[in-house]
Protein backbone atom coordinates (compact mmCIF):
# COMPACT_ATOMS: atom_id res chain seq x y z
CA UNK A 1 0.00 0.00 0.00
CA UNK A 2 2.92 2.38 1.07
CA UNK A 3 4.60 1.78 -2.84
CA UNK A 4 1.06 2.04 -4.35
CA UNK A 5 0.19 5.63 -2.37
CA UNK A 6 4.12 6.58 -3.45
CA UNK A 7 3.67 5.48 -6.86
CA UNK A 8 0.32 7.13 -7.11
CA UNK A 9 1.70 10.78 -5.87
CA UNK A 10 4.39 10.51 -7.90
CA UNK A 11 2.43 9.88 -11.22
CA UNK A 12 -0.12 12.44 -10.64
CA UNK A 13 2.55 15.31 -9.69
CA UNK A 14 4.25 14.35 -12.77
CA UNK A 15 1.53 14.47 -14.97
CA UNK A 16 -0.34 17.60 -12.94
CA UNK A 17 -0.09 19.88 -15.98
CA UNK A 18 -2.09 16.88 -17.79
CA UNK A 19 -4.50 16.35 -15.51
CA UNK A 20 -7.67 19.08 -15.04
CA UNK A 21 -7.67 21.08 -12.10
CA UNK A 22 -11.34 19.83 -10.79
CA UNK A 23 -9.90 16.22 -11.47
CA UNK A 24 -6.43 16.64 -9.95
CA UNK A 25 -7.69 18.30 -6.38
CA UNK A 26 -9.77 15.28 -5.49
CA UNK A 27 -7.41 12.67 -6.73
CA UNK A 28 -4.72 14.43 -4.99
CA UNK A 29 -6.62 15.35 -1.88
CA UNK A 30 -7.11 11.25 -1.70
CA UNK A 31 -3.75 10.38 -2.12
CA UNK A 32 -3.16 12.90 0.34
CA UNK A 33 -5.93 11.34 3.00
CA UNK A 34 -4.73 7.73 2.47
CA UNK A 35 -1.22 8.48 2.82
CA UNK A 36 -2.49 9.75 6.33
CA UNK A 37 -4.25 6.57 6.91
CA UNK A 38 -0.59 4.70 6.72
CA UNK A 39 0.82 6.94 8.75
CA UNK A 40 -1.55 6.20 11.28
CA UNK A 41 -1.12 2.28 11.02
CA UNK A 42 2.51 3.03 11.48
CA UNK A 43 1.76 4.32 15.09
CA UNK A 44 0.29 1.30 16.15
CA UNK A 45 3.06 -0.62 14.91
CA UNK A 46 2.85 -1.95 11.80
CA UNK A 47 4.15 -2.87 9.09
CA UNK A 48 6.82 -3.98 10.85
CA UNK A 49 8.17 -4.58 14.26
CA UNK A 50 10.91 -1.62 14.00
CA UNK A 51 9.95 1.57 14.77
CA UNK A 52 12.39 3.43 12.66
CA UNK A 53 11.36 1.80 9.52
CA UNK A 54 7.84 2.56 10.23
CA UNK A 55 9.12 6.02 10.81
CA UNK A 56 10.79 6.05 7.71
CA UNK A 57 8.21 4.50 5.35
CA UNK A 58 5.70 7.59 7.04
CA UNK A 59 7.44 10.50 7.15
CA UNK A 60 6.87 12.83 5.79
CA UNK A 61 3.11 13.07 5.35
CA UNK A 62 1.55 14.66 2.68
CA UNK A 63 -0.35 17.36 4.49
CA UNK A 64 3.10 18.30 6.22
CA UNK A 65 1.26 19.88 9.02
CA UNK A 66 2.78 17.78 11.94
CA UNK A 67 5.82 15.93 12.53
CA UNK A 68 5.08 12.23 12.60
CA UNK A 69 6.79 11.21 16.26
CA UNK A 70 4.53 14.57 17.48
CA UNK A 71 1.58 12.53 15.72
CA UNK A 72 2.88 9.66 17.40
CA UNK A 73 2.96 10.53 20.97
CA UNK A 74 -0.40 12.88 20.61
CA UNK A 75 -2.25 9.80 19.40
CA UNK A 76 -1.23 6.98 20.92
CA UNK A 77 -2.44 9.40 24.46
CA UNK A 78 -5.29 9.40 22.80
CA UNK A 79 -5.94 5.46 22.77
CA UNK A 80 -6.71 5.92 26.61
CA UNK A 81 -9.92 5.03 26.33
CA UNK A 82 -10.28 5.83 29.77
CA UNK A 83 -9.56 9.41 28.97
CA UNK A 84 -11.47 9.33 25.80
CA UNK A 85 -13.08 13.05 25.12
CA UNK A 86 -11.61 14.77 28.42
CA UNK A 87 -10.65 18.35 27.40
CA UNK A 88 -7.52 18.09 29.54
CA UNK A 89 -6.25 14.45 29.03
CA UNK A 90 -7.53 13.50 25.61
CA UNK A 91 -5.38 15.29 23.26
CA UNK A 92 -7.71 15.15 20.25
CA UNK A 93 -10.85 16.36 22.48
CA UNK A 94 -12.86 18.60 20.38
CA UNK A 95 -14.37 19.35 23.33
CA UNK A 96 -14.03 22.85 25.77
CA UNK A 97 -13.63 23.05 29.40
CA UNK A 98 -16.40 24.87 30.83
CA UNK A 99 -14.62 27.15 32.42
CA UNK A 100 -12.87 28.26 29.03
CA UNK A 101 -16.07 28.39 27.45
CA UNK A 102 -17.23 30.71 30.28
CA UNK A 103 -14.46 33.09 29.27
CA UNK A 104 -14.67 32.90 25.58
CA UNK A 105 -15.97 35.91 23.44
CA UNK A 106 -18.75 35.91 20.48
CA UNK A 107 -15.73 34.85 18.13
CA UNK A 108 -14.43 32.24 19.95
CA UNK A 109 -17.66 30.75 20.46
CA UNK A 110 -18.78 30.97 16.45
CA UNK A 111 -16.05 29.41 15.97
CA UNK A 112 -16.81 26.38 18.17
CA UNK A 113 -20.09 26.26 16.74
CA UNK A 114 -19.16 26.16 13.29
CA UNK A 115 -16.64 23.30 13.98
CA UNK A 116 -19.20 21.40 15.34
CA UNK A 117 -20.70 21.22 11.94
CA UNK A 118 -18.98 19.14 9.18
CA UNK A 119 -18.94 21.81 6.61
CA UNK A 120 -17.01 24.12 9.29
CA UNK A 121 -15.03 20.94 10.62
CA UNK A 122 -13.69 20.06 7.02
CA UNK A 123 -13.15 24.44 6.18
CA UNK A 124 -12.31 25.88 9.21
CA UNK A 125 -10.19 22.77 11.15
CA UNK A 126 -7.42 22.28 8.91
CA UNK A 127 -6.27 26.23 9.58
CA UNK A 128 -6.83 25.45 13.21
CA UNK A 129 -4.64 22.37 13.34
CA UNK A 130 -1.68 23.61 11.89
CA UNK A 131 -2.09 26.81 14.00
CA UNK A 132 -2.02 24.25 16.82
CA UNK A 133 1.12 22.49 15.34
CA UNK A 134 3.60 25.77 15.05
CA UNK A 135 2.53 26.91 18.09
CA UNK A 136 3.57 23.46 19.38
CA UNK A 137 7.12 23.96 17.84
CA UNK A 138 7.10 27.73 19.11
CA UNK A 139 6.93 26.15 23.12
CA UNK A 140 9.28 23.88 21.90
CA UNK A 141 11.83 26.24 20.74
CA UNK A 142 11.67 28.18 24.13
CA UNK A 143 11.62 25.33 26.29
CA UNK A 144 14.39 23.50 24.58
CA UNK A 145 12.50 20.76 24.11
CA UNK A 146 14.95 18.20 22.06
CA UNK A 147 12.35 15.35 21.57
CA UNK A 148 9.76 17.61 19.90
CA UNK A 149 12.57 19.58 17.90
CA UNK A 150 14.20 16.30 16.67
CA UNK A 151 10.75 15.43 15.69
CA UNK A 152 10.51 18.49 13.53
CA UNK A 153 13.97 17.77 12.34
CA UNK A 154 13.54 14.87 10.38
CA UNK A 155 10.20 16.23 9.62
CA UNK A 156 11.29 19.05 7.89
CA UNK A 157 13.93 17.11 6.40
CA UNK A 158 11.53 14.67 4.58
CA UNK A 159 9.42 17.48 3.39
CA UNK A 160 12.41 18.91 1.77
CA UNK A 161 12.68 15.39 0.02
CA UNK A 162 8.42 15.94 -1.02
CA UNK A 163 8.15 18.94 -1.80
CA UNK A 164 11.65 18.84 -3.58
CA UNK A 165 9.72 16.31 -5.91
CA UNK A 166 6.55 17.80 -6.17
CA UNK A 167 7.02 21.55 -6.69
CA UNK A 168 11.03 21.62 -7.52
CA UNK A 169 11.29 18.84 -9.90
CA UNK A 170 7.50 17.74 -11.22
CA UNK A 171 6.69 21.52 -11.35
CA UNK A 172 3.46 21.53 -9.40
CA UNK A 173 2.47 25.49 -8.45
CA UNK A 174 2.73 25.77 -4.61
CA UNK A 175 -0.83 27.18 -4.16
CA UNK A 176 -1.82 23.51 -6.00
CA UNK A 177 0.02 21.90 -3.60
CA UNK A 178 -1.13 24.06 -0.96
CA UNK A 179 -5.23 23.72 -1.66
CA UNK A 180 -4.73 19.76 -2.79
CA UNK A 181 -2.33 18.11 -0.63
CA UNK A 182 -1.97 19.95 2.87
CA UNK A 183 -5.39 21.59 2.81
CA UNK A 184 -8.00 18.66 1.24
CA UNK A 185 -6.05 16.31 2.44
CA UNK A 186 -6.34 17.24 5.93
CA UNK A 187 -10.14 17.85 5.03
CA UNK A 188 -10.28 14.64 4.51
CA UNK A 189 -9.02 13.13 7.80
CA UNK A 190 -11.37 15.77 9.30
CA UNK A 191 -14.41 14.20 7.70
CA UNK A 192 -13.25 10.56 9.49
CA UNK A 193 -12.87 12.07 12.82
CA UNK A 194 -15.99 14.51 12.55
CA UNK A 195 -18.01 12.67 15.42
CA UNK A 196 -15.55 9.64 16.15
CA UNK A 197 -15.93 10.33 19.93
CA UNK A 198 -18.86 11.50 22.11
CA UNK A 199 -18.83 12.57 25.72
CA UNK A 200 -20.78 9.77 27.59
CA UNK A 201 -20.00 8.36 30.89
CA UNK A 202 -19.52 5.24 30.32
CA UNK A 203 -15.79 5.24 28.10
CA UNK A 204 -17.44 2.43 25.92
CA UNK A 205 -19.67 4.20 24.68
CA UNK A 206 -18.15 7.02 23.42
CA UNK A 207 -16.57 5.57 19.89
CA UNK A 208 -18.51 5.74 16.64
CA UNK A 209 -18.56 3.40 13.54
CA UNK A 210 -19.85 4.42 10.35
CA UNK A 211 -20.82 1.61 7.90
CA UNK A 212 -18.92 3.26 4.84
CA UNK A 213 -18.77 2.32 1.41
CA UNK A 214 -15.58 0.85 -0.30
CA UNK A 215 -14.34 3.97 -1.57
CA UNK A 216 -14.22 6.46 1.85
CA UNK A 217 -13.36 3.01 3.50
CA UNK A 218 -10.10 2.14 1.44
CA UNK A 219 -9.29 6.18 1.95
CA UNK A 220 -9.71 5.62 5.61
CA UNK A 221 -7.81 2.04 5.46
CA UNK A 222 -11.07 0.99 7.70
CA UNK A 223 -10.75 3.29 10.39
CA UNK A 224 -14.02 3.64 10.19
CA UNK A 225 -14.72 0.98 11.92
CA UNK A 226 -13.77 3.24 15.12
CA UNK A 227 -14.93 1.61 17.86
CA UNK A 228 -13.53 -1.89 16.77
CA UNK A 229 -10.12 0.13 15.88
CA UNK A 230 -10.11 1.00 20.21
CA UNK A 231 -11.35 -2.27 20.93
CA UNK A 232 -8.12 -3.98 19.00
CA UNK A 233 -5.64 -1.34 17.89
CA UNK A 234 -3.12 -3.78 17.42
CA UNK A 235 -4.91 -5.09 14.57
CA UNK A 236 -3.94 -4.56 10.81
CA UNK A 237 -6.34 -2.32 8.51
CA UNK A 238 -7.04 -5.05 5.94
CA UNK A 239 -7.90 -7.56 9.14
CA UNK A 240 -10.94 -5.05 10.19
CA UNK A 241 -13.62 -5.98 8.00
CA UNK A 242 -13.72 -9.71 8.35
CA UNK A 243 -13.37 -8.84 12.18
CA UNK A 244 -16.54 -6.10 12.19
CA UNK A 245 -18.47 -8.82 10.46
CA UNK A 246 -17.46 -11.32 13.47
CA UNK A 247 -18.36 -8.89 16.23
CA UNK A 248 -20.64 -6.52 14.73
CA UNK A 249 -24.06 -7.21 16.89
CA UNK A 250 -21.23 -7.11 20.17
CA UNK A 251 -19.43 -4.38 19.19
CA UNK A 252 -22.91 -1.97 18.53
CA UNK A 253 -24.31 -3.57 21.84
CA UNK A 254 -20.91 -2.68 23.70
CA UNK A 255 -20.93 0.92 22.21
CA UNK A 256 -24.73 1.88 22.60
CA UNK A 257 -25.14 1.91 18.91
CA UNK A 258 -23.21 4.85 18.18
CA UNK A 259 -23.58 3.88 14.38
CA UNK A 260 -23.71 5.85 11.36
CA UNK A 261 -24.80 3.98 8.00
CA UNK A 262 -22.36 5.84 6.11
CA UNK A 263 -20.82 9.72 5.72
CA UNK A 264 -23.40 10.31 3.50
CA UNK A 265 -25.74 10.21 6.48
CA UNK A 266 -23.41 12.06 8.48
CA UNK A 267 -23.32 14.84 5.97
CA UNK A 268 -27.17 14.80 6.13
CA UNK A 269 -27.63 15.26 9.75
CA UNK A 270 -24.78 17.82 10.30
CA UNK A 271 -23.38 19.47 7.23
CA UNK A 272 -24.36 23.24 8.73
CA UNK A 273 -26.14 21.95 12.05
CA UNK A 274 -23.78 21.51 15.36
CA UNK A 275 -23.88 17.79 16.28
CA UNK A 276 -23.46 19.31 20.12
CA UNK A 277 -22.52 21.73 22.37
CA UNK A 278 -19.02 22.24 22.28
CA UNK A 279 -18.86 22.36 25.83
CA UNK A 280 -17.86 19.10 27.97
CA UNK A 281 -21.01 17.86 29.29
CA UNK A 282 -20.09 15.79 32.27
CA UNK A 283 -16.81 17.91 33.69
CA UNK A 284 -17.18 19.56 36.93
CA UNK A 285 -16.07 22.93 37.65
CA UNK A 286 -11.93 23.01 38.56
CA UNK A 287 -11.80 19.38 38.46
CA UNK A 288 -8.35 18.04 38.68
CA UNK A 289 -6.70 15.56 36.11
CA UNK A 290 -7.60 12.73 38.72
CA UNK A 291 -11.30 13.97 38.84
CA UNK A 292 -11.45 14.22 35.42
CA UNK A 293 -13.13 10.64 34.88
CA UNK A 294 -14.75 10.67 38.36
CA UNK A 295 -16.67 13.47 36.28
CA UNK A 296 -17.26 12.17 33.28
CA UNK A 297 -18.55 8.97 35.35
CA UNK A 298 -21.21 11.17 37.17
CA UNK A 299 -21.85 13.99 34.71
CA UNK A 300 -23.52 17.12 35.91
CA UNK A 301 -26.01 16.88 33.02
CA UNK A 302 -26.23 16.08 29.31
CA UNK A 303 -27.16 18.58 26.31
Amino acid sequence: MFAVVYLAFGLLTWFHASIPWWLFIPLGAYISTLHSSLQHETLHGHPTPKLWLNELLATPGFWLWIPFRVYRTVHLTHHQDENLTCPVSDPESQYVHPEVWAKMGPIGRGFRWANNTLLGRLLLSPWRATIWSLRRLGIALIEGDRAVLTAWAIHLAGAAVVLGWAIGIAGVPVWLYAITFVYFGLSGSLLRSFLEHRARPESRERTVVVEAGPLLSLMFLNNNLHVLHHNEPGLAWYRLPARWRERREELLAYNGDYRFAGYWQVALNYLVWPKEHPSHPGWQRSATLRGANRAMAEPAGTR
